[in-house]
């Protein structure tokens, strides 16, 4: 089984400062419903991992997250896609779960779900937090500019070897001709 994990906010769909708290602020990003498409042509089983600390702060509640990521669903499938599954945190930082990325608790509940071995398996972020999360698991980091991308390219923290590309579209054109990497 070939899995990819995606985080959300600044990959897929536009971010926002303020938080996405209603289907109608989420947007896409141009190109994003496209790659996850053929992601899906090409076999991959699309999960999303995504802090949503907007539930916890009470800005949005669950219902209203769930009307969005049913907004996003139908934009991948009406673009030729599929999410097999999307995985949240829905805690603020103060809470010390485990699984707020930059903690591995939700790579470790991917693994756990599909029963698969997260090792080498791409992981396409925006920001720092999106990169490390799943390290220890053995995920391959990639970094796209869109986003919080920008910023973090320039962190030395970003962990080495990391591909770095203008967006998702340019991620998944690395991973269907056999790379991953710059």
């Amino acid at each position: 089984m070939k899995l990819i994990i995606l985080d959300r906010d600044g990959v897929i769909n536009f971010d926002s400062a303020q938080f996405i708290k209603a289907p109608e602020e989420w947007k896409p990003i141009p190109g994003s419903l496209e790659a996850i498409a053929r992601l899906s042509q090409m076999g991959y089983r699309v999960v999303v991992a995504t802090n949503q600390s907007g539930v916890g702060r009470g800005l949005f509640d669950m219902a209203t997250l769930n009307a969005i990521h049913d907004k996003m669903m139908k934009a991948v499938s009406a673009a030729g896609g599929r999410i097999d599954a999307i995985f949240i945190c829905p805690h603020t930082a103060e809470q010390h779960c485990a699984c707020r990325k930059p903690k591995p608790g939700m790579f470790r509940e991917i693994a756990e779900r599909f029963n698969a071995d997260l090792k080498g398996v791409p992981a396409v972020g925006d920001s720092l937090r999106d990169l490390l999360a799943g390290l220890d698991l053995g995920v391959r980091p990639m970094l796209v500019l869109t986003g919080k991308g920008t910023k973090t390219v320039a962190d030395p923290n970003v962990p080495p070897n990391t591909p770095v590309f203008t967006d998702l579209a340019a991620a998944v054109t690395a991973l269907a001709s056999g790379g991953g990497t710059a």
